[in-house]
């Protein structure tokens, strides 16, 4: 791991490996970090220099300042490539990690060669409802403040507890419900993914980043869109795994007609939120395929 201070203050750390004039730079999820890049960087082909990054607040990268949107983070990457002089290169963003790389294209264009969207939180954002007395999500209530978000206790408080007390076995439970419903990671990968998940200090803060984001040209329930998907214009590539229980069919749809003729969709077959886990050949082929 390295790392490189940005103008902001924040440390970012990053994993680099070496390789041909084309570079990708991988842009991890919630309760992820770039350690969950592991196997997408050794099976890419060698022609492609690739790093990936920790983003604020989790990983090795620091947390000196709370998250307040996705442009948050969007910012922090926009420092990471300038500091390390990048031009130009293609962007992989995985679910939370997808909402950064979108706001990226559309705030810093001319930067991003080619985008791919791996199983990304929508356009629209990612909806977070309140929790009814019985556990179960109150559908009819979203949450519109990070007060909200921080006292909820279906989900927020719930997963925070499991960091707060390192429950191990409760977070690969909750993984393997939502997740690693087929496949898991061989058992030292999947200690070491746990051990990564521990240094998320930000959970209240991505889950209101999700909630607040939109940046499509209707309202989402919490913010008015920005209408910047417009500004969209490089070629996207949209994956999702069609049995993927964390973001949604109608999610992935708001994304494509958000982004219009620009983007291409292609279904994962018998995969999850995880195709890294679940069919890494065929995540490859359509990454390579699409960046040539």
């Amino acid at each position: 791991m390295q790392k490189i201070l940005l103008d902001n203050g924040e440390s970012i750390s990053y994993r680099e490996r070496y390789g041909g004039d084309q570079v990708i730079v991988l842009v991890h999820g919630n309760m992820t970090s770039s350690k969950h890049w592991d196997v997408l960087i050794e099976q890419l082909d060698s022609k492609y220099k690739i790093y990936a990054l920790d983003l604020r607040g989790f990983g090795g990268s620091s947390y000196h300042n709370r998250v307040q949107g996705i442009s948050d983070f969007s910012n922090d990457l926009r420092g990471f490539v300038d500091a390390l002089g990048l031009e130009t290169f293609h962007l992989v963003g995985w679910s939370t990690g997808g909402a950064v790389c979108m706001q990226f294209v559309a705030d810093y264009p001319n930067r991003c060669e080619k985008l791919v969207l791996l199983a990304s939180a929508s356009t629209r954002g990612y909806p977070f409802y309140g929790t009814n007395v019985d556990g179960t999500p109150d559908l009819q209530t979203r949450l519109q403040t990070i007060e909200q978000v921080e006292e909820d206790s279906g989900k927020t408080k719930a997963i925070q507890s499991l960091y707060d007390s390192e429950n191990r076995e409760g977070l690969k439970a909750v993984w393997n419900a939502l997740i690693y419903t087929h496949n898991q990671p061989e058992e030292d990968q999947y200690e070491n993914y746990v051990t990564d998940m521990l240094t998320q200090r930000n959970l209240a803060d991505v889950y209101y980043s999700l909630n607040s984001f939109n940046m499509s040209g209707t309202h989402n329930g919490v913010t008015k869109g920005t209408n910047q998907a417009k500004d969209i214009s490089i070629p996207v590539l949209i994956l999702r795994g069609d049995r993927d229980y964390v973001v949604s069919e109608q999610m992935t749809q708001e994304i494509v007609e958000d982004l219009g003729d620009n983007a291409t969709y292609e279904p994962l077959l018998n995969s999850g939120h995880s195709p890294l886990i679940d069919d890494l050949p065929q995540l490859t082929k359509y990454i390579e395929e699409f960046l040539g």
